[in-house]
């Protein structure tokens, strides 16, 4: 059961890379005519301790995902805020939008070491994720704040006062900032 969730989400995050990217291995055109069978052969599905670190590379990508998950336990264990960090998780639960001063889209995600962050996406200043569902897999760039919950993730959006760094929330294969 554990061996069928790790291919499930190796093979999910495969998939938003190559959509993210817009590849579309049937339609590329390769100068070493490789065929879709060796292509396949060199992709990996990558289990959930794989995924900490994940990294593809083929002939045709050399794509990198990084992870700061170790970053934001460190952070939660240590009670410390105002952290950069990227990575990615899965939809647990889709909360109501905060409409109290800056409306914000709130969400929380489950990390890939099981860390669950709450996510607050600035919707005055970034379009919302649209069609956002539990299960899903979302990427994100932003600041993470201490909470003793796991923390909430923000500034997931451009900084329109070049102040901060600009973030971003990458879903179905569309940046939002």
């Amino acid at each position: 059961m554990v061996n069928k969730t790790n291919i499930g989400i190796g093979a999910v995050i495969v998939v938003l890379i190559a959509a993210y990217f817009g590849m579309d291995l049937q339609e590329q055109q390769n100068p070493s005519n490789q065929s879709l069978t060796d292509l396949e052969r060199q992709t990996e599905i990558l289990s959930k301790s794989e995924y900490q670190n994940a990294s593809i590379d083929s002939k045709s990508a050399n794509l990198s995902i990084q992870n700061d998950d170790k970053k934001i336990q460190q952070a939660f264990r240590e009670q410390k805020s105002d952290i950069q960090v990227q990575s990615s998780g899965q939809v647990k639960a889709i909360l109501p939008d905060d409409n109290n001063g800056s409306r914000h889209q709130k969400f929380i995600l489950e990390l890939g070491n099981g860390q669950t962050v709450l996510v607050a996406h600035n919707i005055d200043l970034s379009p919302r994720l649209d069609d956002l569902e539990k299960g899903e897999i979302v990427q994100f760039y932003g600041e993470y704040e201490y909470s003793d919950q796991g923390g909430v993730i923000h500034w997931t959006h451009r900084d329109p006062q070049k102040s901060h760094a600009d973030g971003w929330l990458k879903y179905r294969g569309r940046t939002y900032q």
